[in-house]
């Protein structure tokens, strides 16, 4: 019983932490609208599958590990934050093309291009770990069961690609894509620009 009560408490504080929006928000949504709703759904399963990644590094005890080598995490931090800001430039970058269509020239986006993106997207955020590993930290008993260290992993798997694929689905709608095609230029920047800011308060850790 009280196993249960400590998994209810942990989804509780992950569901409200994958809620909030990130970068993985960002290309979630795009993915979607821009592109379709099966590109969406791949890029949720790959943000799932970070998630799940830094869960399983968290409940092993990465947080304390960073905490005692602080360059580590600098050099995590700076590399996820150049990602980031490589990710906005392309954004940017794009912004005043037009969609391709499928019967174009360029080969449209792969599922497991969109998978990859969302996974990358996910990991190149260190503090993921650290939020997860606090509140494992808080909520976990002293003598974690053994099974807890499959559950957990899991658990965040479930919960942010459960998330992320409802977005994927409200998203790519009819409504949503039609307002995108519209003003495509403007929602890329701003876009990009928010992705920008998430890079550089990830370096600078701005708050």
């Amino acid at each position: 019983m009280e196993s249960l009560f400590i998994l209810g408490s942990i989804t509780l504080a992950l569901m409200l932490g994958a809620i909030s929006p990130g970068p993985t928000f960002i290309y979630v949504a795009k993915n979607s609208i821009a592109i379709s709703r099966k590109h969406g759904l791949f890029t949720a399963l790959g943000t799932g599958t970070g998630a799940a990644l830094f869960g399983f590094l968290a409940v092993m005890g990465l947080q304390a590990v960073l905490l005692a080598v602080p360059s580590a995490y600098l050099l995590l931090k700076v590399c996820g934050g150049l990602y980031l800001l490589w990710l906005a430039y392309k954004i940017i970058k794009h912004a005043k093309q037009p969609m391709q269509n499928t019967l174009g020239d360029v080969q449209p986006m792969s599922y497991v291009h969109a998978y990859r993106l969302g996974l990358i997207t996910q990991l190149s955020n260190p503090k993921i770990a650290i939020i997860l590993a606090s509140v494992f930290t808080a909520l976990l008993p002293q003598d974690i069961p053994s099974y807890f260290y499959v559950v957990l992993p899991v658990l965040c798997f479930f919960i942010d690609a459960s998330w992320y694929s409802l977005v994927a689905v409200v998203l790519s709608a009819e409504g949503p894509r039609k307002v995108y095609l519209k003003s495509k230029v403007i929602f890329d920047r701003i876009a990009g620009g928010v992705m920008t800011l998430l890079g550089l308060k990830l370096i600078f850790g701005m708050k």
